[in-house]
């Protein structure tokens, strides 16, 4: 994709950010409609890898990280989805627009994007994602039979569950993590695969460097 669909992504990202709707409790979140162009999330949801096989064991995502997908250079590579995601919130502009709008400093921060697949028996445990994650946006892709219905939970600071964020194709939940930032996902039937992007920029301490879009690159924020 061409650098018009960085722009597209750009333009819309922005543009429903001056429409998300901000919520105080438990913490401070966000609810963002349609953050990408639809054409772009049309793509994202017709990437198809290979299946988790979580073998009975989930609650904590790197339980499992080589079965785990990524926006990385091999995948940016091949799918141009996946590098026009990559280039826009590479960019200076992006960042700043970010920094503005959630009151984050991105200085330092690498970009990294994991495309998640999530079936039957997958559950996450409450976590706040503070320590390293300056930001953390969760897109939503799929919208098979029930997925309404597998948003990601919310809990109080002493992790008593609170709501469920709606969950639709291009509807966003987003939150800068601090110590109270408790969010998870109840285990529940799943409909073939909940497909996500879990989007967040991270200091230089990520220790994973592979799952980063541009490892020896920070984002620039101007």
């Amino acid at each position: 994709m061409s650098d018009l669909a960085r722009h597209q992504i750009y333009e819309s990202f922005t543009g429903a950010l001056t429409r998300a709707e901000s919520f105080e409790a438990p913490y401070r979140h966000w609810f963002i409609e349609r953050p990408l162009p639809d054409d772009i999330i049309g793509n994202l949801q017709n990437v198809h890898f290979q299946i988790p096989d979580l073998g009975g064991v989930s609650g904590k995502r790197e339980l499992h990280n080589d079965q785990r997908q990524y926006v990385d250079q091999d995948n940016i590579a091949r799918l141009p989805a996946f590098a026009a995601l990559a280039n826009a919130f590479q960019t200076s502009e992006m960042a700043k627009a970010i920094e503005g709008f959630f009151g984050v400093d991105l200085g330092g921060t690498f970009l990294r994007i994991e495309y998640a697949q999530d079936v039957t028996g997958f559950w996450l445990e409450p976590h706040t994602d503070l320590g390293v994650k300056r930001l953390t946006v969760l897109i939503y892709l799929s919208d098979d039979e029930g997925h309404d219905n597998l948003g990601t939970d919310v809990y109080t600071g002493d992790k008593k569950w609170m709501k469920r964020s709606p969950f639709r194709p291009n509807f966003a939940m987003a939150f800068v993590p601090g110590d109270n930032t408790y969010h998870g996902f109840e285990a529940r039937d799943i409909s073939g695969v909940r497909k996500s992007l879990i989007l967040n920029y991270v200091t230089s301490d990520w220790r994973d460097r592979e799952q980063l879009a541009f490892p020896e690159q920070i984002v620039s924020v101007g």
